[in-house]
Formats: C-alpha cells, sequence, structure tokens
C-alpha cells in the first residue's frame, strides 16, 4: 500500500468528523450511536423514502434554500428574530434541527416522540407580534404548515438535483408522505402527501408571503456572514450560490439576491454535484465498518 493509498481513509476522516462536528455538535456521536443502536420501532423502515432524502448530502443544499424561502412569511420570520437567536448561536440552531431531523427519521418511535414533544412544548412559549402589530405564535397550525412545506419542498428539490440515487415520481410522492407523518405530530393541520398536493399547498400560502427587512438581513447573514474559519468559506459559498440558484425567481427578488446570468447559472448546478458528492464521501462509513 502506497502513501497516497494510505493518505485517503485518513483524509476522509478527518473531513467527515471535521462537517459531522459542525453538523451535530458536541453529544453527535453519543446521539448517533442512541438514535441507530436503540432497539425498537421507528417511525420509518429502512425502505422508506424519507430515509433516503434525509441521509443525503444534498441536505445542506436543502436546508438552506428551506431557511430563505421560510423567511418569506413575515410572522415566521417575526417569530426566529425575536427567540431563536440565530446569530448568536447559529451553529446551536443548526445543530438541535439535525438532531430532531435525525432522530425522528431513524429513531425509535418512543425517541421520535419525545424529540417532537420537546419541540412543541418550546413552541408553545413562543409568542409576539410584528412591527406592524400582527400577532404570531409558534404553534399556529397554519404558521407551522408554512415552515414544513417550504422545508419539504427544499428537500425534495435539492434531492432531485444533487442526491446520489434521486427517486421516481413515487419515491418523492412517499417522501412527501412521510414528513407528513412528522408534521402532523408537530400540529400540522392535514399536510400535504404528495407531490401534487405540496404544489398546491405552496401556492396557497403564496399571498401571505412578502419580503421584510428581518428577512433580507437574515438572508445577507445566512450568506455573505456565516460564522466559518476562511478555509471553509469556498465550499459554503457554492451551497449557498446553489440554495440561491435553486429558489423561485420571486423569492430570490423578494429576497433582493442576485440573478446569475444565464452562462453563470448553468454552472452552478455542475459546482454543487461535485460538493455533495465530495462531502457525501468524506461523511461515508469505511468500506469494513459491520
Amino acid at each position: 500500500m502506497d502513501a497516497s493509498t494510505r493518505a485517503a481513509p485518513r483524509l476522509r476522516e478527518r473531513l467527515g468528523s471535521a462537517v459531522f462536528a459542525r453538523v451535530a455538535g458536541p453529544a453527535g456521536p453519543e446521539n448517533r450511536a442512541r438514535i441507530h443502536g436503540t432497539p425498537g420501532p421507528r417511525w420509518f423502515g429502512p425502505d422508506r423514502p424519507i430515509r433516503t432524502v434525509h441521509g443525503d448530502a444534498s441536505m445542506f443544499i436543502g436546508g438552506l434554500r428551506a431557511l430563505l424561502l421560510q423567511s418569506l412569511h413575515p410572522l415566521a420570520m417575526a417569530a426566529v428574530e425575536a427567540h431563536s437567536g440565530y446569530r448568536g448561536d447559529p451553529w446551536g440552531r443548526l445543530q438541535r434541527t439535525s438532531t430532531f431531523l435525525a432522530v425522528t427519521t431513524y429513531g425509535t418511535a418512543e425517541h421520535a416522540q419525545q424529540a417532537v414533544d420537546r419541540v412543541r412544548s418550546v413552541h408553545g412559549q413562543v409568542r409576539g407580534t410584528t412591527p406592524s402589530g400582527e400577532h404570531y405564535a409558534a404553534d399556529d397550525p397554519h404558521l407551522l404548515g408554512w415552515v414544513h412545506v417550504a422545508e419539504v419542498d427544499s428537500f425534495l428539490l435539492a434531492h432531485r438535483r444533487f442526491g446520489a440515487e434521486p427517486l421516481d415520481a413515487a419515491g418523492y410522492d412517499g417522501y412527501v408522505a412521510d414528513a407528513a407523518r412528522v408534521a402532523e405530530a408537530l400540529g400540522v393541520t392535514d399536510p400535504p402527501r404528495s407531490r401534487k398536493e405540496l404544489t398546491a399547498r405552496l401556492g396557497a400560502y403564496r399571498g401571505e408571503l412578502r419580503p421584510t427587512e428581518e428577512a433580507r438581513q437574515a438572508a445577507r447573514f445566512i450568506l455573505l456572514h456565516p460564522p466559518l474559519p476562511w478555509a471553509a468559506r469556498v465550499p459554503y459559498a457554492v451551497l449557498a450560490t446553489n440554495a440561491v440558484a435553486a429558489l423561485p425567481r420571486w423569492a430570490r427578488t423578494s429576497l433582493e439576491l442576485p440573478r446569475l446570468p444565464g452562462v453563470t447559472e448553468a454552472c452552478v448546478a455542475p459546482t454543487g454535484r461535485a460538493l455533495t458528492a465530495a462531502i457525501r464521501w468524506a461523511m461515508a462509513p469505511p468500506r469494513d465498518s459491520p
């Protein structure tokens, strides 16, 4: 075995550990062992589409797109601005979200329900009034519905574009149906269960969406000022650029994000595919793992 052959596994381990530490946090290894190692029934079996989508590196792009799209509902953005602390603790917020997704997707039914109960308890305390005098509550089923459909649409679209093994039409309908199981547990009323229903529900919210200064500030923070070391900013910029390119044109315009020239935009997707492939490679378990 030559030096380059020996170095590849070490490089993969270092990169994979660095990405995992950022996304999962200090308790990541412990949570992973508990999520995957605890015996018992699950909400979703190993063949379910939600496991395919949520286990893919395309989630990095889908997650950024979801944050940008969700911010265009003024009530959702007001709740985030006032209560989430996304500027002061952005990695903590990401780690809590990624842990919730992992537990509800792969964990036991008991652990999944406990995770949902914790989120609902937090949502029950998030209430307030926007600068324009509109009241919001994080446990409002209608507002939860917007957050849900924006997230599911983003994860689905990112997986179709960048996933290692894109699903067929029935598979993506199955993904929407799987995600509805979690949404109902969180308090969403009648979440969509197919891509057709998802598209219709997104359209139904369109009249409620509008840009606010808080949304534009959040977009600038997410895209231009990530709390990352300089070495990580180039790959992050690739993820962010692909997330912006995946937004509907009206959303980009609302957030005052630049419209890429045709030639430049055509070059964006290949960079996203290359980077997600690299992340996938880095985070893959060793071949000799059980």
